[in-house]
């Protein structure tokens, strides 16, 4: 685990760590140093502690003017025992609902598991936002499957032509242009 590293090819766009609107202002990163891990298994220090044991984000983009961030998610997605949705909700998506962001792109290619409770962060992530959306990108069958299970397809949308996008070949303006065409066409339907 320790190799998979966050994407990186926006750097030179957004860094939620220079940012001083982003929850992540002023972190610092280390190349050599490895803390933190996720079942005794060491990650890529790239990656930003949410006060969860077992996920770990990072924020790719936020553009504020049009109201969206893009955040990479690793790890196992635990709210049965860790309440990973409490952390997620209180310490990266309440402060940026307080920024202005009402649309969120997240990504799970690294998400290796998803363990359910019930439903109420994600409730009141969804009430946040009133006319903004969640969509999930890349979030494996299985864990996907999973969230169902929870009910969890009523707030976040996933599937269908989300799971085509070839999300890391495009400029972080043209994914949310194309995610948020994919949303208004469901939405309208």
């Amino acid at each position: 685990m320790h190799t998979i590293e966050p994407f990186y090819n926006w750097l030179d766009n957004y860094s939620a760590s220079d940012d001083p609107r982003s929850p992540l202002y002023g972190a610092e990163y280390s190349l050599t140093q490895y803390t933190n891990t996720i079942y005794g298994y060491y990650i890529h220090p790239q990656w930003d502690d949410i006060d969860s044991e077992t996920l770990f984000i990072k924020i790719l983009y936020t553009d504020y003017e049009l109201g969206f961030t893009t955040i990479e998610f690793i790890g196992e997605w635990n709210d049965a025992l860790h309440n990973d949705i409490m952390h997620l909700k209180r310490n990266i998506i309440d402060p940026l609902v307080q920024e202005g962001i009402y649309r969120y792109i997240i990504v799970g290619e690294n998400v290796f598991n998803f363990h359910g409770s019930d439903d109420a962060y994600y409730e009141e992530w969804f009430e946040d936002i009133e006319d903004g959306w969640i969509a999930a990108l890349g979030f494996q069958e299985f864990v996907i499957s999973e969230m169902k299970n929870y009910s969890l397809d009523y707030y976040i949308n996933f599937g269908g032509h989300l799971d085509d996008i070839p999300w890391r070949t495009l400029t972080p303006k043209r994914l949310y242009a194309l995610v948020n065409s994919l949303i208004q066409k469901r939405l309208g339907a």
